[in-house]
């Protein structure tokens, strides 16, 4: 759990810049926008292929321009 401390020098507002950054890297929010739907599992299954086949392409991409 992200936790940032207040200091009487510190802004507000730059405590929540720090606050909403340390979410964004212990992936709290991504965590929060799979979990707001249910997928069934046919479409996770087809999500994942999809992913495995851009990574893929990205992988390939260098060696093709040569």
């Amino acid at each position: 759990m992200p936790s940032v401390r207040v200091t009487s020098e510190g802004s507000l507002e730059a405590a929540l810049r720090k606050f909403k950054r340390e979410c964004q890297k212990s992936g709290i929010l991504s965590d929060v926008k799979k979990k707001a739907h249910f997928d069934k599992p046919s479409v996770m299954k087809k999500k994942k292929q999809a992913a495995a086949r851009k990574r893929a392409r990205k992988k390939f991409r260098p060696f093709r321009s040569r």
